[in-house]
């Protein structure tokens, strides 16, 4: 188990939940009884997600796979022999390219016109934050050297202001996208059962969908009853809009009760991505000179719309990179707790990637749920090209995963799939080493124990979604949301978990994978 206690030697399940351990669970052994035997594995607490995308990431299954091209040149000819495969496509998306393949995460729409040049591409950026498209689709969207900036968003130009053909953030890659034909609601549907089976494979039993519409969460409800996974859906607040979709949100949120899917929870976005130099710094970036990113909102605003979802019931849960962007959000919720009444709030903080040292305590004073996704936490090629370069010194605080943890604060992993894997074990892995590839650590201060970083992986996202008397352990009166692994993590060096097999995987007793 992740807790203090020995592994047990048996777990007995009755209706869904765990009803005996050890001799007591033998006890109940009967004519009727199921019996799984693991064999040299071990069965752990199933692995919930904080924060992930599986309805973006299952629909981008179907696009142009160049996640793992390791070069510009490679993604040309993936996505040249893409679209040569359907020539009846009127557009050509693909995801998620690494914006490390450039040195300052720029592509050029011209590189594209080589691949294709009959028709639109819109290439999503793995962080998801940017995009590259090619020169039709500059022309399709009318952006050219007139075009203005959008708020909260970068067009990147030539000297001359033409368009590069890299748009950074989502206000920018909207001029694109909103030109795009939507995928079905078939192909919907379909994405998402494909990402829950991915996760159902990796140990995975819960998840918060981390950036939903409402017409989303109705997609996810269509598909409840096969579903091998329960989700928390986020649905996402945006400036200028959030008072009208107020009441939309409480009353869809009223609609999601079926024991699978919910939505209890609002998701803002602070600020963008150190990358992209649009995460909401402190202090000036070193590159961009003078620029301390795009903010989002208004912290007023922010604080306000913070306070009037918490008043309906919702939990808050806001991306913030930048150590500004932190500040605000945290800012926000003590708003919220000072003009609210008292309750039990658990507000997230998704990414916490910059923390000014000022603000490390308040997450436990506010009691502030720091979600991280550890596959990030390493010097990995997009740390090095674009993100140091930026920051410089200030790095020391660059997702301090320890120092949150022993400022008294709780903390919940995920993965933010399809930015990056979406299997626990990965992640896993480099919070425990803080290391890339069998490279150096980074910052080796911030790496936690590995029963910390199981814990953040398990009863952690389960304090997150106010159900850790409920899963993320194995103990009587708990559901049995479980996962069997091949071999006892806890016996092996952490650098050997990605490689360890998923056997199984329990939700409330059904099995889901394996």
């Amino acid at each position: 188990m992740v807790d203090e206690r020995p592994l047990a030697r048996a777990v007995a399940v009755t209706g869904g939940g765990i009803s005996g351990l050890d001799d007591d669970a033998i006890a109940l052994w009967g004519p009727a009884t199921e019996v799984v035997d693991l064999g040299d594995g071990v069965l752990l607490p199933s692995f919930g997600d904080g924060h992930i995308h599986p309805l973006w990431g299952g629909v981008e299954l179907d696009w142009a796979p160049v996640r793992a091209c390791a070069s510009v040149a490679e993604v040309l000819d993936v996505v040249r022999r893409y679209a040569a495969e359907r020539p009846h496509d009127t557009w050509i998306l693909g995801g998620s390219y690494s914006p490390s393949l450039t040195a300052d995460g720029i592509f050029d729409a011209t590189w594209l016109d080589t691949a294709v040049a009959d028709r639109p591409v819109l290439l999503e950026a793995s962080d998801h934050h940017c995009a590259w498209v090619n020169s039709a689709a500059l022309r399709l969207a009318g952006i050219d050297e007139r075009t203005p900036d959008p708020p909260s968003g970068t067009i990147a130009r030539r000297a001359d202001g033409t368009p590069i053909g890299t748009l950074v953030e989502w206000s920018a890659v909207d001029l694109v996208r909103r030109l795009v034909p939507p995928p079905t609601e078939a192909q919907r549907r379909a994405g998402l059962l494909a990402a829950a089976r991915l996760l159902a494979a990796s140990g995975v039993t819960w998840l918060q969908e981390a950036a939903a519409s409402v017409e989303d969460l109705r997609t996810y409800l269509a598909v409840s009853g096969e579903l091998p996974i329960r989700a928390n859906v986020a649905l996402r607040a945006d400036p200028g809009r959030w008072r009208d979709d107020l009441p939309r949100f409480v009353a869809a949120r009223d609609e999601a009760s079926d024991g699978v899917v919910s939505a209890r929870t609002v998701k803002f976005f602070a600020d963008g991505i150190i990358e992209a130099g649009t995460a909401a710094v402190l202090q000036p970036y070193l590159e961009p000179a003078h620029s301390c990113g795009l903010p989002v909102w208004d912290p007023a605003e922010l604080g306000e719309a913070v306070a009037a979802f918490d008043a309906q019931g919702f939990q808050a849960h806001i991306h913030a990179i930048g150590d500004a962007g932190v500040r605000v959000a945290l800012d926000a919720f003590a708003h919220a707790a000072r003009v609210n009444p008292p309750r039990v709030r658990r507000p997230v903080i998704a990414h916490t990637q910059l923390i000014d040292h000022a603000d490390l305590r308040r997450f436990a004073d506010l009691g502030v749920v720091a979600n991280f996704e550890p596959l990030w936490h390493c010097l990995e090629p997009g740390l090095r090209t674009l993100v140091l370069p930026r920051l410089g010194a200030r790095a020391v605080l660059h997702y301090a995963t320890g120092s949150i943890l022993r400022s008294g604060a709780r903390l919940s992993f995920g993965s933010d799939w399809p930015v990056s894997s979406y299997r626990p074990l990965d992640g896993l892995a480099v919070a425990v080493t803080r290391s890339y590839a069998g490279g150096p650590a980074w910052l080796p201060e911030e790496c936690v124990t590995p029963r910390d970083a199981w814990r953040a992986y398990t009863s952690g996202v389960a304090h997150q979604a106010f159900e850790e008397d409920r899963w993320g352990r194995i103990a009587v009166g708990c559901r049995a949301d479980l996962v069997a692994l091949a071999t006892d993590p806890f016996g092996v060096d952490p650098r050997e978990w990605p490689h360890l097999p998923v056997t199984g995987t329990w939700l409330a007793g059904r099995q889901t994978y394996g």
